[in-house]
């Protein structure tokens, strides 16, 4: 079947007790037993819950993997493969990712014995080069929050199947519309549903998808031993969402073009970071292993008091964290998504304070451009 079919159908059966067309909410914390050891294959829902169980079969099928998981944010998520380590393992990431992500490993799992360093994915020597005897994952966003980078992901997988490692994929600016890790050789792929996945900006949460069946064993494991758990009306609303994905997403991109487009050409614009711009540096690659570009793009105003004068000024757009909703948001990742970055690293990888980061929406386009023209013209 097609994407957007399956994204409407997988794990989406009709109710067989009622009839119903939309999987109901299993808003239940435990299901009677039959008997000692028989029940009808549902005991606790920490364990595994019926909601949750459609919404994980749908997401393994829109990524073209067989096993998926659903927890309850997309650190969670990032936590609970992190957990298939042990202390002294290392992992290689990449040097311009989510400032969450960079708190988790810093703030965090360091602090367990776990071992991170940071790479420029987007050369593949240098990955290689900051690989060690005991490096386990390589773990990468692409295109990268929040200057739109792009990793080769088939030559990454390739390069961890011969070390022996695993590839772990943070897909959640594409979405599996645009981009499916796992067919260019991703061992794991984690998504923040919180964002493009369920699209609507009313629930949290994250998801793990994958192939292999002792990893997903030993994952659901972790999973109902820490608790991490997405709630059935979470999942709920997840599976709603994902039904209208191959639509939305389609706006996302015609609408993250347009802006892209309009950006570029503004004279108070410094720099423009979106893959679907030819003048990207990675363009070819972009438009070989994604069928789109999405709606997430970064521009450089110069200084933060432009930045903030931008920020400031919008109307439509609103100022706030997150992504991937149906409405346009806008933030200053310097201050808000990578306030944890130290300002020198930071600065190293040019996330500057003029630097401005859009989540293109799906309103009419010539209201995001409208709104995104009077800020400008504040400068």
């Amino acid at each position: 079947m097609g994407f957007a079919t399956d994204a409407i159908h997988v794990g989406q059966e009709p109710d067989p007790a009622t009839g119903a067309i939309i999987v109901p909410i299993y808003q239940t914390s435990t299901f009677v037993q039959q008997d000692l050891g028989k029940h009808k294959g549902y005991e606790y829902s920490r364990t595994s819950n019926p909601t949750r169980a459609a919404l994980e079969r749908n997401l393994a099928a829109l990524e073209r993997g067989r096993f998926g998981l659903a927890f309850a944010s997309g650190m969670a998520a990032i936590n609970a493969v992190m957990s298939l380590l042990k202390a002294g393992d290392q992992v290689v990431a990449g040097h311009d990712l989510y400032g969450g992500s960079f708190r988790l490993f810093e703030q965090v799992l360091k602090g367990f014995g776990l071992e991170f360093s940071y790479a420029n994915t987007t050369r593949i020597e240098e990955v290689e080069r900051s690989l060690r005897p005991n490096t386990r994952i390589i773990f990468i966003e692409t295109p990268t929050n929040p200057l739109m980078e792009i990793t080769d992901l088939s030559a990454t997988a390739s390069l961890a199947r011969r070390r022996g490692l695993l590839l772990v994929v943070d897909n959640t600016f594409m979405s599996p519309y645009f981009q499916r890790p796992l067919e260019h050789g991703a061992d794991i792929v984690v998504h923040s549903t919180t964002k493009y996945l369920n699209g609507h900006s009313d629930g949290v949460g994250g998801a793990v998808i994958l192939n292999d069946q002792a990893l997903a064993d030993r994952l659901k494991f972790i999973q109902n031993a820490a608790g991490a758990v997405l709630g059935p009306f979470d999942c709920w609303l997840v599976l709603r969402g994902v039904k209208t994905l191959a639509v939305r997403m389609a706006c996302h991109n015609e609408n993250g073009l347009a802006v892209a487009r309009y950006l570029e050409k503004h004279p108070r614009v410094k720099k423009v970071h979106y893959p679907g711009l030819e003048s990207h540096p990675q363009f070819a690659l972009a438009k070989r292993q994604m069928s789109g570009s999405g709606g997430m793009l970064s521009f450089d105003t110069g200084s933060l008091d432009e930045a903030h004068t931008v920020l400031k000024s919008v109307r439509l757009c609103a100022l706030a964290e997150s992504l991937g909703g149906v409405e346009t948001l806008i933030s200053h990742p310097a201050t808000m998504t990578h306030a944890s970055v130290p300002a020198e690293k930071r600065k190293q990888l040019g996330i500057s304070d003029g630097l401005v980061r859009i989540s293109v929406g799906i309103e009419d386009a010539e209201d995001i451009l409208g709104d995104l023209d009077q800020a400008l013209a504040k400068i």
